[in-house]
């Protein structure tokens, strides 16, 4: 009997362990305008972070404009904070920002050169390989 509950001691820690496991990466998409959304993103963003949760966030459409140097967005309660400003945090604790390959080419004329530090476009197959791993959860904003 002892080694009967030591495996189904040993089965359950493994159930318990598999969605940790599941949670080793977030990847968080923001292709939403609302600045309250995009907000929210970062929130999220910085939570995991704080759990030691390796983040990477893909801007994409209306998303994007947060990595733009001309970004206007409005400071929002409670932090005071624009979502730019917030996703700048984000980047500063540790999480990786990129901007979708169709971004630029559809901006009229805007180049790596006029995005914010931190934030660097990304090619399809890259993100399609981080997308792949197991180990992902996604967000979508």
């Amino acid at each position: 009997m002892t080694v009967l509950r030591a495996a189904a001691l040993l089965a359950g820690l493994c159930l318990v362990a598999a969605p940790v496991a599941a949670r080793d990466s977030l990847f968080v998409t923001v292709t939403s305008g609302d600045p309250q959304t995009q907000a929210m993103a970062m929130v999220l963003s910085q939570q995991a972070l704080q759990r030691q949760t390796p983040v990477r966030i893909l801007l994409c459409g209306p998303g994007g404009d947060l990595a733009r140097k001309d970004y206007q967005g409005p400071a929002l309660k409670p932090s005071g904070k624009t979502p730019q400003q917030m996703l700048q945090g984000v980047i500063q604790a540790g999480a990786h920002a990129e901007l979708c390959a169709l971004y630029l080419p559809n901006s009229n004329g805007l180049t790596a050169a006029d995005l914010i530090d931190g934030v660097a476009p990304v090619t399809p197959p890259v993100i399609g390989e981080h997308m792949d791993r197991p180990d992902v959860r996604y967000l979508g904003f």
